[in-house]
């Protein structure tokens, strides 16, 4: 018999959840007058949800999934791992060993749920303290 406890069931990221994700991020910087790209990714990285508005520069949209990816991936604020990437940082070398590179600039953060990782959150498009805030802003309107 094991004494393993079965593993706790965590609510996924919906689609739902998705939407309301990018539609506060959205909200976020439309009142501060930016305009924005907004991703959401699943625990698997599977794009949930996306809005790139007309006015935003076309490569907002590349900015805010890579920004998701990385955050997904390293389970981090990309805020918090700028200083990995510089010359002698532990992750130096990371975003050119990875099939997709990752991109370490504020604006990505990991969703969790009873603290495990289900998604994450990227925006593009504002200066990277402004995106960081808006995707915090976000995260904390879902829970």
């Amino acid at each position: 018999m094991s004494t393993t406890p079965a593993p706790t069931a965590v609510a996924p990221l919906t689609i739902a959840d998705a939407e309301a994700l990018v539609s506060a991020a959205h909200r976020a910087a439309d009142a501060a007058g930016v305009t924005v790209s907004v991703t959401v990714l699943d625990a698997g990285g599977h794009l949930l949800a996306f809005r790139r508005d007309d006015r935003a520069v076309l490569i907002s949209g590349e900015t805010s999934t890579r920004k998701a990816y990385t955050a997904l991936q390293l389970n981090a604020p990309t805020a918090d791992l700028v200083d990995a990437v510089q010359p002698g940082g532990l992750f130096h070398t990371l975003p050119t060993a990875l099939d997709r590179p990752l991109l370490f600039i504020a604006g990505g953060l990991p969703v969790h749920r009873d603290g495990r990782l289900i998604g994450a959150i990227g925006v593009g498009g504002g200066a990277p303290e402004q995106d960081h805030g808006f995707a915090t802003t976000a995260v904390e309107s879902l829970a």
